[in-house]
């Protein structure tokens, strides 16, 4: 019978994947890299754009992958794509965030006023608190994971994740006021 390599012929077992179970992997990331790649662009084709282009980058250096964390290195290698993306987009204009006639209608089955609410709250955000937000709460990361993965010091993490709630509280909280006429 033909000898067949096991994982413990090549080190601790985890020290890397078998090989079909990287992308096996990798595409059970695809829901929340789709998301998050959305979070960042601020648009649904852009943001598929920039997940087909991290997939890409993911499969072909998956050589340099070191077998701990995959969903923290795809998030970091999508994070430094977007980041490329945008020094070489410098002089993109972009409309203003309160001219929300350009944003299309998402179809759901949630209330779609409370969807469009938040996507609106969302894209009114800095490119830095939006993704520090979408980290940590959306994804669940740790404070400690998120500054790996920006680069940028942990205290930079708390207080940027802080100003993006407020943010978010005042704008989710500026429409539910409804203005009561007196009665006559």
């Amino acid at each position: 019978m033909p000898h067949s390599p096991d994982r413990s012929e090549h080190g601790a077992a985890g020290a890397f994947p078998a090989p079909d179970s990287f992308e096996a992997e990798v595409l059970a990331l695809l829901p929340s890299l789709r998301h998050y790649s959305r979070s960042l662009t601020r648009s649904d084709a852009d943001g598929e754009d920039l997940l087909q282009d991290c997939v890409e980058k993911v499969l072909t250096r998956r050589s340099q992958w070191r077998g701990l964390n995959l969903r923290g290195w795809v998030l970091t290698i999508m994070t430094n794509l977007y980041r490329n993306g945008l020094r070489q987009q410098r002089g993109r204009n972009y409309v203003d965030i309160d001219d929300d006639d350009h944003l299309p209608a998402a179809e759901s089955d949630n209330d779609p006023l409370e969807r469009s609410r938040l996507e609106i709250a969302l894209n009114s955000l800095g490119e830095e608190y939006r993704a520090v937000l979408m980290l940590v709460v959306v994804e669940g990361y740790s404070y400690r994971d998120v500054a790996d993965m920006l680069d940028i010091p942990i205290g930079t993490v708390m207080s940027r994740l802080s100003r993006a709630r407020r943010k978010m509280t005042s704008l989710l909280n500026a429409d539910n006021v409804v203005t009561l006429r007196r009665p006559r």
